[in-house]
Parts: C-alpha cells; sequence; structure tokens
C-alpha cells in the first residue's frame, strides 16, 4: 500500500515536472497596436498560459507618456507594439529593462539592431512603411488625380479631404515628422507641413483612424502605416495604398519590458511568447499586415514589402532621442498644432 502510493506521489510528481513551465498570476500590458490584434495577443497568450492579461489599448505617444508618468510606482509589466521611437526614447531615459530574448537569434537583423541600440531595452516585433490609404470612390466621383508622391498631397483640390494623426499622441505621425525632416531638411519640412495644414481636416489622437475614415468615405484619403491601409483594402473598402514616390519611412514596432515590472517572470514570459514565429505568423488572422521580426514566420501575402518601396535609411536612434523628439513636438505644436483647421 505505502508503495503504490509512493508510486502514485513519484509518478504525479513526474508528470507534473514534464509540464511546461509557467508561471501563474497576472500581466499588465499595454498594446500599442490596432484593437483587434491587441485582442487577439491576449487571448491567444492566455489560452496557453495560466495567467491573465490585463490589457490596455492606446497609441505610442501616449503609452510612453504612462509609462514615463509611472516612473517611480510602475503599473504596467510590458508595452508590446507601437513605432519603435518612443520605445528608443523610453529606454534612454531608462524607464525600460534590459532583457535578452531567449528568441534574438530568430529574429530579422533589423529587429536584432533595434535591440543593440536600445541596450536590449527594447526588440523589434514587426516592420512597416508610412505611406497613405486613398478611397478610390471618393477620387474617381470627385475627378482627383492619384496622388503618388508627398509633393501631390499639397493639391489644392484636396483642401479639406486628409487625415493625419497628431505627433504628440501617434507613433505613425510622429514618424511621418521625422521621415519628412529626413527627406527635405527640418525648415523645407514644416513648410511643407504648413501647406499641407490647409489640406487636413483633422489630426487623430490615432495612427491608424486616419485611413478607416477614408474607408469609411468621412475622408478622402489618410497618411498611415501602409499595412493599415492595407487591412481596410482586405476588409473590403474601396481604399488603395501608395508608397510615396520620394522615399518614405518605416516603423520598427517594437516591444519593452517596464522597469520595476511587478510581473516580471511574466513580463519575460509574454516577450518570449510574442517573438516565436507561430504567434507572429498569426497575426495576419486580424487582419494586421507587418512584417514579422521572426525569420521563420509567414509574411502575409497582403503585407507591403520593403523591396518594392523606396525606403529612406531611417535615423532611430536621432529621432529615438528625448530631446530631439521634444524639440520636435514643440516646434509642430507651435507652427502646425497651434494653426490647425
Amino acid at each position: 500500500m505505502r508503495l503504490t502510493l509512493l508510486s502514485t506521489l513519484l509518478f504525479a510528481g513526474t508528470a507534473l515536472s514534464a509540464l511546461p513551465a509557467h508561471a501563474a498570476g497576472e500581466l499588465n500590458l499595454i498594446c500599442a497596436a490596432d484593437v483587434v490584434i491587441c485582442e487577439q495577443m491576449k487571448g491567444d497568450f492566455e489560452k496557453t498560459h495560466d495567467i491573465k492579461v490585463n490589457m490596455v489599448r492606446m497609441s505610442s505617444g501616449e503609452a510612453y507618456a504612462k509609462i514615463r508618468a509611472e516612473a517611480r510606482n510602475p503599473k504596467t509589466d510590458v508595452w508590446w507594439a507601437g513605432t519603435g521611437d518612443p520605445h528608443l526614447q523610453a529606454a534612454s531615459e531608462n524607464l525600460t529593462l534590459e532583457y535578452k530574448s531567449k528568441m534574438l537569434d530568430e529574429l530579422q537583423d533589423w529587429a536584432k539592431s533595434q535591440a543593440e541600440s536600445a541596450g536590449y531595452k527594447t526588440v523589434g516585433v514587426y516592420a512597416g512603411a508610412l505611406g497613405w490609404g486613398y478611397n478610390t470612390e471618393i477620387f474617381k466621383k470627385k475627378g482627383y488625380k492619384e496622388p503618388k508622391c508627398w509633393a501631390d498631397l499639397l493639391a489644392p483640390e484636396l483642401k479639406g479631404e486628409i487625415q493625419i494623426a497628431n505627433p504628440n499622441s501617434s507613433g505613425t505621425a510622429y514618424t511621418a515628422l521625422a521621415s519628412l525632416i529626413q527627406i527635405m531638411g527640418e525648415d523645407k519640412a514644416f513648410d511643407y507641413l504648413k501647406q499641407l495644414n490647409v489640406n487636413v481636416s483633422q489630426y487623430t489622437k490615432s495612427g491608424s483612424a486616419p485611413v478607416k475614415a477614408a474607408a469609411r468615405g468621412e475622408t478622402a484619403l489618410g497618411i498611415v502605416f501602409m499595412h493599415d491601409a492595407v487591412a481596410q483594402t482586405a476588409e473590403g473598402f474601396p481604399v488603395k495604398s501608395i508608397a510615396p514616390c520620394e522615399g518614405t519611412g518605416y516603423e520598427i514596432g517594437s516591444m519593452s519590458i517596464v522597469k520595476g515590472a511587478r510581473n516580471l517572470e511574466n513580463a519575460k514570459i509574454w516577450y518570449d511568447w510574442a517573438l516565436q514565429a507561430d504567434v507572429q505568423s498569426r497575426m495576419k488572422e486580424a487582419k494586421s499586415f507587418q512584417l514579422p521580426s521572426n525569420k521563420k514566420a509567414e509574411i502575409p501575402k497582403e503585407a507591403p514589402r520593403f523591396e518594392d518601396i523606396k525606403l529612406i535609411n531611417y535615423d532611430f536612434k536621432t529621432y529615438g532621442d528625448p530631446d530631439k523628439r521634444k524639440a520636435l513636438l514643440e516646434r509642430w505644436d507651435k507652427e502646425i498644432g497651434a494653426k490647425a483647421n
């Protein structure tokens, strides 16, 4: 009897030790991507881990502001997705934690470079080029010419027909600001933005909102990351995506563990999990068409490919610097935001 009981206990112990090691408890997550992929990621993770995810969805700029405001008493464990510039800024301000994932060797070079440049305080999870999406039905009905270049967006006929996000709250819009400066030079870029302002009907809070408005027919064109425009096309809306002829910037959507995370072990579990090929291959199911950072992940057929786009050599280090970002946003507020329609 004793031997049987002992054998049973030993077998149970062996069986338990053979199970995957998943920490239990909670994880406080900021998701800075579209709400559909945020919900999918949360659901997929909770199905395979005994960890409850408390998720808040917000834009990249808002996420950075929240993490900075809570630096002395962090309430967030992981910040997943959103443009890389604010992640790099958080890293430079020591708001995020160095972590070298066991998945690093499986990642694309651009994702590893993002991690190295931040002292491993952030890592690339996806990439996407900046451009715009326009409503083909509105353009046809009103007889507008297809805008293929940044210069074309200044056409007088497009007055009040364009939306772009506010770079204070949106990483997408900050990437657009930094890209135009790198293409044109700072003063010429701000001159361009002043002219563009005449055609802008609204500066939205969220980076993807402009093309969603274009899809619904509320505006003619939205300046966004191209994968967000492609997502609207995949939903059946009459949206065509464009990569500007003069060249364009791109994002490396990133992920960071917050320094002082209350659920650190669970944060590391999420971090490693989110870099897996099978997890990133699932992103297309949520109509999320970025380029995945894991080399083994399936690239969605709809994803805009970097080789088909004229990309600038985007300077992530310079434009992710806190002082540079602050100066540019202050200038934008003074010269563009204060005069917004």
